[in-house]
């Protein structure tokens, strides 16, 4: 999943930003996905998210009595969506109010692509981690602070699919090494 601000705007306009999206994006996202990685750049984000099951999604934001009688997934997906828009304009009234804007914050609800191969994800990863280096906001992605790379290697508590992530890489080590420029080319050949 993926968005920007509209008209390249600034979506984190000072440090204090970047934790209160990740507390807002806690709060509405958690309930209905897993997340696996991600990465917020001044003006734009990518999260690897696993939508939960049905009756999860339907337990975890209580729209029904019995989550067993959940058939319909258009009616789960409409829930996603719709804790993604939750998320979405409470970050964007935060921000209007902190900064005396008004109007609409990202450019559209969100854009997601199916992650629909291993090779994917792990390359997606990659991906994800290195955007701030290909964008020039750092010399090496490595040093970037708003992304879930280190959170992976670190032995504090998150939310984040910590130990699923590093099995995808056989441990700490195989993730540290993919993440090295040279191994990804190898890999993507």
């Amino acid at each position: 999943i993926y968005n920007r601000g509209i008209n390249g705007e600034d979506l984190f306009k000072e440090e204090r930003n970047y934790p209160f999206f990740l507390r807002q994006y806690a709060k509405y996202i958690q309930p209905v996905a897993e997340t696996y990685a991600y990465c917020l750049m001044k003006n734009h984000f990518h999260l690897l998210v696993r939508t939960r099951g049905a009756a999860e999604v339907v337990r975890n934001v209580g729209r029904v009595e019995n989550p067993s009688d959940v058939d319909d997934l258009s009616d789960v997906n409409k829930i996603i969506s719709n804790q993604f828009s939750k998320l979405f304009n409470s970050y964007a009234q935060a921000i209007n109010k902190a900064y005396g804007r008004t109007g609409g914050l990202f450019e559209e609800l969100f854009r997601r692509i199916p992650v629909d191969s291993d090779k994917y994800f792990v390359e997606l990863v990659y991906y994800i981690h290195a955007n701030p280096q290909k964008h020039g906001f750092v010399g090496d992605f490595r040093d970037y602070p708003h992304s879930s790379y280190h959170a992976h290697l670190s032995k504090m508590d998150t939310k984040l699919r910590r130990a699923e992530m590093l099995h995808w890489f056989g441990n700490e080590e195989g993730y540290e090494k993919y993440h090295l420029p040279n191994q990804v080319l190898e890999h993507l050949t």
